[in-house]
C-alpha cells in the first residue's frame, strides 16, 4: 500500500474520503467565508454557514494525524484573518504579516478540541463549549489577547443578537454555533427525523431570538448630551503637536454659539474622543485654561481624552479625564492598552531591530487598573476606550459600578479608510444590546455616533470633518440578564470545553 493510499485512508470517515489537499484549501475558503459576515461585506450568517463547514471537516478527519488536523484548523484561521484584519496594514505591512499569522495559529488547537468534541453525543453542545474556549483564549493571550472577529459580533443586525441581553457575547457565540451544527445536521443528518429536529431546532432557537426582549434597563430620567468630533489635521502621527486639541476646542466652540444662539440645547455633559488634547492640560497652563474657559461657557463638563504623562519620562495613560470650570475631576485610565500601537513588549530587544517602534511609540503606555465608572455633574458614565469595548470585563465591571450610561471615547485616525471603525462601531452596537444601555462614541474623525439600547444607530455624525452630534437619552439605573448570568455561563463553558476534548479524545483512543 502506497504512502498516499494510506494518507488517505487516515482521512476517510463516515464513507466520505477526503485528503489533505482538499481539506486545507477547503478550510482557507471557510475562513474567508467568515470573514464576509463582517465589515465591509457585513454578509448576515456567513460565518454560520462557515462553523458548519469547518464542522463538517471536523468530523471527516476523525481518522487524521493530529499534524493534519492542526494545519486545517491554520489554513482556515489564515483565510479568517487575511480579510478581517486587513486594516491592520495601516498600522504597517510588517504589524499586518506579524498579527495575521499569530491569530490563525490559535484555531489549530481549536480545530484539535472541535474533532474530540464532534465524536460525543449532543455534539453540538459540546462543540459550541470548545468554540466559546477558543474565543476567549484568542481573546486573553498574549498580551491580553485579541477579542475580534467573535462569532457574536455577526449577530448584529439578525435576530441573534438579542441573546446578547440574556446570555452576552461569549454566550451569544454558543447560540450561533449550535445552530450551525444544527444546520450542518439539517443538510447531512443520517435520518430524515434527525434532519428534522436539527431544522426544528433552528426554528425555535430564531423564533426565540425574536421575542427575547430587548430595550433599556430600567429608565431612570433622560440626559442631554453632546458628542464633539474635532477631526484630525492630515495623515496619522504627521500633524504638529498642538493640532488635534486646537481642532476639538474650534468644534466646541461653535457648539457654545449654536447653545448662545438657541439652536440646540444646553448640555449636561460634552464628550471628547481619545486622543482629544495631544497635550497634557495638567502640565500645560493654557490647554487647561482653555478647557476650563469651554466648560464655563457650556456650563457643563467635558469629558476630556488624552495622552497623559505616567510616573515617569518612559511613560503615559491613555485617559478620559472629567473637566469643569473649577478643573480635573474624576479620571478613568484604560485598562487595555494595545500592545505595539500603545506599548512596546521587549522594547530593548526589539528597538535596534525595528527602529520604527521607538520612533512612533516612544512612551510605554500603563493599563489602569479601576473600571471606568465616572461621575460627570449627578450622572455615571461607563467609559471605554476604544479597544476597551471588546472586553467583556471592562463592560461588566463599569455597569455593575453603576454605569448608567456607556460612552465609547475612540480615535481610529490611523485606520481611516479602512474597515476598522464599522467593525467596531458594531460591537459597540451590540454591548448596548448586552447592557440595556444608551452607547455614545466621540471619535477624532469618525465613526462618531449615539446607539439606542436595541442596537440601532440613532445618529452619526459625517466622516473625517469636524461635527458635532446632540442628542437626549435615558439612563438606566437596572441590568439585563447577561450581567448575571454571562459571566459564570462562560466559565461553565470553558470547563465543559476542555472537558469535550479531553473526553473526545480519550473516546477515540479506547
Amino acid at each position: 500500500m502506497t504512502e498516499t493510499l494510506r494518507t488517505r485512508m487516515r482521512v476517510a470517515t463516515g464513507g466520505v474520503l477526503i485528503s489533505r489537499r482538499f481539506a486545507l484549501p477547503l478550510a482557507a475558503g471557510l475562513g474567508v467565508l467568515s470573514s464576509l459576515a463582517f465589515e465591509p461585506v457585513a454578509l448576515p450568517y456567513a460565518m454560520v454557514v462557515a462553523v458548519a463547514g469547518l464542522v463538517w471537516l471536523a468530523k471527516r478527519l476523525d481518522a487524521a494525524r493530529k499534524r493534519t488536523v492542526a494545519l486545517v484548523g491554520f489554513s482556515y484561521g489564515l483565510g479568517f484573518m487575511l480579510p478581517l484584519i486587513f486594516w491592520m496594514k495601516a498600522v504597517s505591512l510588517g504589524a499586518y504579516i506579524g498579527l495575521v499569522p499569530v491569530e490563525a495559529a490559535f484555531y489549530a488547537p481549536l480545530m484539535l478540541a472541535m474533532r474530540a468534541a464532534v465524536r460525543l453525543r449532543a455534539w453540538p453542545l459540546w462543540g459550541a463549549a470548545v468554540w466559546v474556549l477558543g474565543e476567549y483564549v484568542r481573546g486573553s493571550v498574549p498580551f491580553g489577547g485579541f477579542p475580534w472577529g467573535r462569532l457574536a459580533h455577526t449577530s448584529i443586525d439578525t435576530p441573534f443578537s438579542s441573546y446578547a441581553r440574556l446570555l452576552g457575547t461569549s454566550g451569544t457565540s454558543a447560540v450561533m454555533f449550535v445552530v450551525a451544527a444544527l444546520l450542518l445536521l439539517a443538510v447531512t443528518g443520517p435520518a430524515w427525523r434527525q434532519r428534522g429536529l436539527a431544522a426544528l431546532g433552528i426554528v425555535g432557537l430564531t423564533l426565540l431570538a425574536i421575542i427575547l426582549p430587548t430595550g433599556i434597563a430600567g429608565a431612570d430620567g433622560t440626559r442631554q448630551v453632546a458628542l464633539v468630533q474635532g477631526d484630525v489635521p492630515g495623515v496619522f502621527l504627521t500633524w504638529p503637536r498642538g493640532e488635534i486639541f486646537d481642532l476639538h476646542a474650534a468644534e466646541t466652540d461653535k457648539l457654545a454659539a449654536r447653545i448662545e444662539a438657541g439652536k440646540v440645547p444646553r448640555p449636561d455633559m460634552v464628550l471628547w474622543p481619545e486622543n482629544s488634547t495631544d497635550i497634557d492640560p495638567y502640565h500645560d497652563a493654557y490647554v487647561r485654561a482653555r478647557i476650563q474657559g469651554l466648560s464655563s461657557r457650556l456650563e457643563a463638563p467635558i469629558l476630556v481624552g488624552g495622552i497623559f504623562d505616567g510616573p515617569t519620562v518612559d511613560t503615559s495613560y491613555n485617559a478620559g479625564v472629567v473637566w469643569d470650570a473649577n478643573g480635573p475631576g474624576d479620571r478613568y485610565v484604560k485598562r487595555n492598552v494595545v500592545a505595539y500601537g500603545e506599548y512596546v513588549p521587549f522594547r530593548k530587544l526589539l528597538g535596534s531591530v525595528v527602529p520604527r517602534l521607538s520612533r512612533d511609540i516612544p512612551r510605554d503606555m500603563l493599563p489602569g487598573k479601576k473600571p471606568g465608572a465616572l461621575t460627570i455633574g449627578d450622572t455615571v458614565v461607563g467609559d471605554a476606550i476604544c479597544w476597551d469595548i471588546a472586553d467583556d470585563g471592562a463592560i461588566h465591571e463599569a455597569v455593575n459600578a453603576g454605569a448608567q450610561v456607556l460612552v465609547v471615547q475612540t480615535s481610529n485616525a490611523s485606520f481611516t479608510g479602512t474597515s476598522q471603525p464599522e467593525q467596531q462601531w458594531d460591537i459597540s452596537r451590540l454591548r448596548a444590546i448586552e447592557t440595556g444601555r444608551w452607547v455614545l462614541v466621540p471619535s477624532t474623525n469618525g465613526i462618531s455616533g449615539v446607539v439606542d439600547p436595541e442596537g440601532n444607530p440613532v445618529q452619526r455624525a459625517p466622516l473625517h470633518q469636524p461635527a458635532t452630534l446632540s442628542a437626549k437619552v435615558t439612563l438606566a439605573s437596572g441590568t439585563t440578564p447577561a450581567q448575571h448570568l454571562a459571566e459564570p455561563l462562560q466559565y461553565l463553558l470553558l470547563t465543559l470545553g476542555l472537558g469535550a476534548w479531553f473526553l473526545g479524545t480519550r473516546r477515540k483512543k479506547g
